[in-house]
C-alpha cells in the first residue's frame, strides 16, 4: 500500500531536516518537559523494581494486545507490570511527528517494507503458488503491528464470535465479545447500539469524499448489493465507508491509544529493544522469563503471570523455544520438554488477497501526489497540521459479500484504493490507476509454525498451505469475476480505462487460477496458531480463561488464540481480545449484552 508516499525516500534527508525546523518548538516542549516526567517515574519504578527483580505480571509483546493489557492491568496501583518489547519506540525525540514515517497515515508502506520496525518474515515456498515464497511483515516496535497495518477498523461478524464459543471458546460469543469492542472505542460519529463514545482507542471515517471512492460505492449498489452505513455495527453485509483507527490526522496505534497514557504510572515499567528467549519454569509453573538487552542475557520474574502477546508467529515460537510444544519437534531440536502441547504453532490461518486494478481515464488517482514536489508539499502540511493527503490511508471504503447461495453471511471482502499497489508497495506505481483489494474470508486451507532451531534469533518456519483446497481455489475465481462485474456498472463509465490486473486475455477458469497463483498475497492476517478451547481437545494451547493448558501462571493474549480465522481485518478483535482478557486476569465478570440485533440475508437462495 504504497500509494502517496512512496518514492519519499528520495527525498527523507529534506524531509526530516524541514520537519526538524517546523517542529523544534514542540520538540523541545518534549524534550523538556514529557520525558523528564516519564523519566523520573521510570527511574523510580526501576529503583523499586531492582530490589525484588519481580514483578506482578510480565507481558511480552509491545504489539496491539500487550499495550492493552499493560495499560488495563496497571490501573490497579498495587499491580506492578514489566512490558517487554523486541523492537524500538515509535518516537524519535519523544515526539511522534518527528517519526512521520509511523504516524503518517499515508506514509504506512515505509515500515510494511523496511526491517527496522518489522520482523520481516518469510513463508516457505507455497506449493499450489507456483512456489512462491510469500513476504509476512509484522510489526516489531510499540505498537506492534497496529504501527505497522492499513489502519482499517473492521470487527468481523457477530457469527465469528458464535462460532469461537461453539468451536470450545465458552464465553467468546458475541454477546460477550461486543461490549469490549465497545469499551475499547470512541468512535467519531458518537456512541450507540454497536459503538463505543468513550474507549481509549479512536476511530474515524475517511474524509477525501474522493470520486473514485464514490463511483466504487455506487457500482457496487448498481450491481445489486446494499449499502451499509456501518459494516461494524447491524450490518457487516453490503458497501459502505470503513472505519479507520486515525485521530486528528495521525495513526492511532496501541502505543498511542493505550501506551502513552499509561507510561507514567509508578507500577509500570517498559523496556525495549529487549528479545524474550526463554519462559522460566520450575516444573510446570511459570515464575518468569530470560531475555537479552545490549547483549546480555538476563532474568527477571513474575510472582502473578507471565503473558505472552507477541502475535501469532513469536508467541508460538516462544513457547516452543522454552519447551512446550510438540515434544518430538522439541526432542529432535535438543529442548527440553516441559509440556507436550501438540497444537501450539499448528491451525496457522491467514487471509490471502489479490488486486483487481483498472487503468483511469481521468488524472484523479493518488498517482499524481507520488510525484516528488507533490510529496514534498503534501508532507509539510502533514508536518504542520496534521491535514491533507497525508492524513488518511485512503481505504476509505470497501465491503463484504457471499460468494454463493446457502452462504449465511459474508465470505469476501473488499477494500478499494483510488491508486495502483505493486508488490507490497516496494515499487512505485506506474500510472492512473484504481484497484480493489479482494479475497476470502474463511478459506479451508490450514498451516502452521514450527521452529527452524533452537535459536532465538532464527526466524521459525512459517508454512500458511495456501490455495491447498478446491474450495479455496473457487472462492478467489468468485473474487476476480465478482469484482469485474462490480467494476463494469455505469458509475465507473467515465473513469473505466483497460483493465490492468489480471487483464483482458485472463477470461478462463484456468487462466483466472494461474493468475491467482502468481499474483495473490498475504493480506497480513495470521492468526490461531495458540487456539484457544477446552482442555480436552487436543489441538487447544490455551483455556477460555486464556491459561495455557498443562502449566501454571502463563497465558497467551493475541490473535494467536483465536480458535479460526475471523471475517475482517483483526487489529480490532485483537484489541477486543485484550480488553476481555484483562477483565479475566482481574478476576471481574465478563460485560454482557444480550438480544444485539444483527442483519441476516431475508433469503439464502440468491447470492445478493
Amino acid at each position: 500500500m504504497s500509494y502517496l508516499m512512496k518514492g519519499f525516500k528520495c527525498h527523507s534527508s529534506v524531509m526530516c531536516k524541514v520537519a526538524g525546523s517546523l517542529c523544534k518548538a514542540h520538540t523541545l516542549k518534549n524534550a523538556f518537559g514529557i520525558n523528564e516526567q516519564f523519566k523520573i517515574s521510570r527511574a523510580l519504578s526501576h529503583l523499586s523494581s531492582e530490589k525484588t527483580n519481580s514483578y506482578n505480571y510480565i507481558i511480552v509483546g509491545a504489539g496491539s494486545a500487550g499495550c492493552v493489557l499493560a495499560n488495563r492491568l496497571t490501573e490497579d496501583p498495587h499491580s506492578t507490570v514489566l512490558l517487554l518489547e523486541a523492537g524500538p519506540k515509535d518516537t524519535l525525540l519523544g515526539s511522534t511527528r518527528l517519526l512521520w514515517k509511523i504516524h503518517m497515515p499515508a506514509a504506512l508502506t515505509y515500515n510494511l517494507c523496511d526491517d527496522k520496525y518489522n520482523w520481516y518474515y518469510h513463508t516457505t515456498p507455497q506449493r499450489h503458488m507456483d512456489s512462491r515464497v510469500m513476504y509476512w511483515p509484522r510489526g516489531r516496535v510499540w505498537g506492534g503491528s497496529s504501527s505497522l497495518n492499513a489502519m482499517v477498523y473492521i470487527r468481523g461478524h457477530a457469527e465469528d464470535y458464535n462460532r469461537w464459543s461453539r468451536e470450545g471458546a465458552l464465553g467468546w460469543d458475541y454477546e460477550h465479545c461486543l461490549p469490549y469492542f465497545k469499551k475499547a472505542q470512541t468512535h467519531e460519529l458518537g456512541p450507540d447500539r454497536y459503538r463505543g463514545g468513550s474507549g481509549p482507542l479512536h476511530v474515524s471515517r475517511g474524509k477525501t469524499n474522493h470520486p473514485l471512492h464514490r463511483a466504487f460505492l455506487e457500482a457496487a449498489q448498481q450491481a445489486g448489493y446494499p449499502f451499509t452505513d456501518d459494516m461494524n455495527g447491524y450490518q457487516q453485509e453490503g458497501f459502505g465507508w470503513m472505519d479507520m483507527t486515525i485521530h486528528q490526522g495521525q495513526r492511532w496505534s496501541t502505543a498511542s491509544a493505550y501506551l502513552r497514557p499509561a507510561i507514567s504510572r509508578p507500577n509500570f515499567s517498559v523496556a525495549e529493544k529487549t528479545l524474550v528467549t526463554k519462559i522460566l519454569f520450575q516444573g510446570t509453573k511459570c515464575i518468569g522469563i530470560e531475555y537479552v538487552k545490549n547483549g546480555q542475557r538476563k532474568k527477571v520474574f513474575a510472582n502473578k503471570e507471565v503473558i505472552l502477546s507477541g502475535g501469532a508467529i513469536n508467541s508460538p515460537q516462544l513457547l516452543m523455544l522454552s519447551g512446550i510444544g510438540n515434544a518430538d519437534d522439541l526432542k529432535k531440536l535438543g529442548i527440553p520438554v516441559v509440556c507436550h502441547l501438540p497444537g501450539v504453532g499448528q491451525n496457522l490461518q491467514d487471509h490471502l488477497e489479490v488486486y483487481v486494478q483498472q487503468k483511469c481515464t481521468k488524472p484523479i488517482t493518488l498517482y499524481s501526489a507520488q510525484k516528488p514536489l507533490n510529496m514534498v508539499r503534501i508532507g509539510l502540511e502533514w508536518l504542520w497540521k496534521f491535514t491533507g493527503e497525508g492524513a488518511t490511508a485512503h481505504l476509505e471504503s470497501g465491503g463484504f459479500i457471499r460468494s454463493e447461495p446457502g452462504v449465511p453471511h459474508p465470505d469476501i471482502q473488499f477494500h478499494f484504493l483510488p491508486s495502483q499497489v505493486i508488490d507490497h508497495g516496494r515499487v512505485a506505481s506506474t500510472m492512473e490507476a484504481y484497484q480493489v483489494h479482494v479475497g476470502p474470508m474463511r478459506s479451508t486451507s490450514v498451516g502452521w509454525v514450527k521452529l527452524k532451531s533452537s535459536d532465538p534469533k532464527d526466524h521459525p518456519i512459517i508454512e500458511p498451505n495456501y490455495l491447498s483446497t478446491e474450495r479455496d481455489i473457487w472462492e478467489f475465481r468468485q473474487c476476480v469475476k465478482l469484482t469485474r462485474e462490480i467494476f463494469a456498472q455505469k458509475a465507473f463509465e467515465k473513469f473505466r480505462g483497460p483493465e490492468i490486473q489480471p487483464g483482458n486475455h485472463v477470461q478462463s477458469d484456468k487462466e483466472i487460477d494461474t493468475f491467482i497463483r502468481q499474483k495473490a498475497d498475504s493480506a497480513y492476517h495470521p492468526s490461531c496458531t495458540c487456539k484457544m478451547g477446552q482442555p480436552s481437545d487436543s489441538t487447544a494451547v490455551v483455556d477460555p480463561q486464556t491459561k495455557v493448558i498443562g502449566v501454571e501462571n502463563l497465558r497467551v493474549v493475541d490473535a494467536s488464540i483465536m480458535p479460526s480465522v475471523v471475517t475482517g481485518n483483526l487489529n480490532a478483535p485483537t484489541i477486543m481480545i485484550a480488553e476481555k482478557a484483562a477483565d479475566i486476569i482481574k478476576g471481574l465478570p465478563s460485560l454482557q449484552e444480550k438480544n444485539v440485533p444483527v442483519y441476516k440475508p431475508k433469503t439464502l437462495e440468491t447470492q445478493r
